[in-house]
C-alpha cells in the first residue's frame, strides 16, 4: 500500500481549521447542553405534594421534559440534523418569510452561517437530552434527608438544590458527564453532512480532489483519537481534583 503524505501536507490548513471547528461546536455544545441538562433534570423531579401545584407541574414541566427527552434519546442525532438544517432553519431564518428573521439579513446568516447554527443547535439539544437523564440520575442519588435538613434550616428549595444537592451530586455526575462530552466530539463528525468545514469534511474534500482515501481519513482518525485522548486526560484530572476537595 503505498501512501502518499504529500496531499495532507498540501491541505494541512484545511485540517487544522476543521480541527478548530470541531473543538468550536464541541465546546459550545457541551456548555449549553449542560445547563439546559441541569434545568431539564430539575424540571423531571419537579413534583408538589396537592394541589393545583401538582397538576401544574405535572403536565407543564414533568410532560414537556420527558417528551424532549424521549425524543432526542430515541431518534437519530443524523435525522436531526438534518431536521434542524433543512426544516427548521428555513422556518425560523428565510429571506422571505422567517419567524425569527427575515431580508437581507436572513439571507446573509444562512449562506455563512447556517449550517453552523443547525449543527450546533441539533447537537446541543442532542447533548442536551442526555445530560438531563444524567442530572437527574446524580440528583436522586443524594439521600432526600439533605433536602429536608436545608429546607429546615430556612432554605428555598432552589437554593437547597444550588448549595446542597447539586454540588454534590456533580462530582458523581462528572465520569458520564465526560463521556458525553467525548461522544459528542466524536458525534461532531455528522455535521460534515450540511457542509459545515470541520475534520470529516476536510478529509472529504481532499478524499474527492485526489480520490484516496487512506491518507485523509487515517488523518482524521489520529486527530480525533489525540483529542478525544486529550479530552480524557482532562476529565481524569478534573475527577481526581474534585474527588480531593470533597473529602
Amino acid at each position: 500500500m503505498d501512501l502518499r503524505w504529500g496531499m495532507i501536507v498540501e491541505y494541512a490548513p484545511l485540517f487544522v481549521d476543521g480541527a478548530i471547528m470541531t473543538l468550536v461546536i464541541t465546546f459550545f455544545a457541551v456548555i449549553v447542553g449542560t445547563l439546559i441538562g441541569l434545568f431539564m433534570g430539575m424540571a423531571r423531579l419537579a413534583s408538589a405534594p396537592h394541589g393545583f401545584a401538582k397538576y401544574f407541574l405535572e403536565f407543564f414541566v414533568r410532560w414537556p421534559a420527558t417528551a424532549y427527552v424521549t425524543f432526542f434519546r430515541g431518534t437519530p442525532l443524523f435525522v436531526q440534523i438534518l431536521l434542524a438544517h433543512f426544516a427548521l432553519m428555513p422556518t425560523l431564518i428565510h429571506p422571505v418569510d422567517g419567524l425569527l428573521l427575515d431580508g437581507d439579513l436572513a439571507r446573509e446568516i444562512r449562506q455563512n452561517y447556517g449550517a453552523f447554527i443547525s449543527g450546533l443547535l441539533a447537537l446541543t439539544l442532542n447533548a442536551g437530552a442526555y445530560i438531563t437523564e444524567i442530572f437527574r440520575a446524580g440528583i436522586q442519588s443524594i439521600d432526600k434527608g439533605q433536602v429536608e435538613a436545608a429546607r429546615s434550616l430556612g432554605l428555598s428549595y432552589g437554593q437547597a438544590m444550588r448549595f446542597v444537592v447539586v454540588p454534590q451530586a456533580f462530582r458523581r455526575m462528572l465520569p458520564p458527564l465526560g463521556n458525553e462530552a467525548i461522544m459528542l466530539l466524536k458525534d461532531s463528525s455528522l455535521v460534515s453532512a450540511i457542509g459545515l468545514a470541520e475534520l470529516a469534511f476536510a478529509a472529504r474534500t481532499v478524499a474527492g480532489v485526489y480520490s484516496r482515501y487512506w491518507e485523509p481519513y487515517l488523518t482524521i482518525s489520529f486527530m480525533y483519537l489525540a483529542l478525544t485522548m486529550l479530552m480524557a486526560w482532562g476529565l481524569s484530572r478534573l475527577e481526581k481534583r474534585y474527588q480531593i476537595a470533597g473529602r
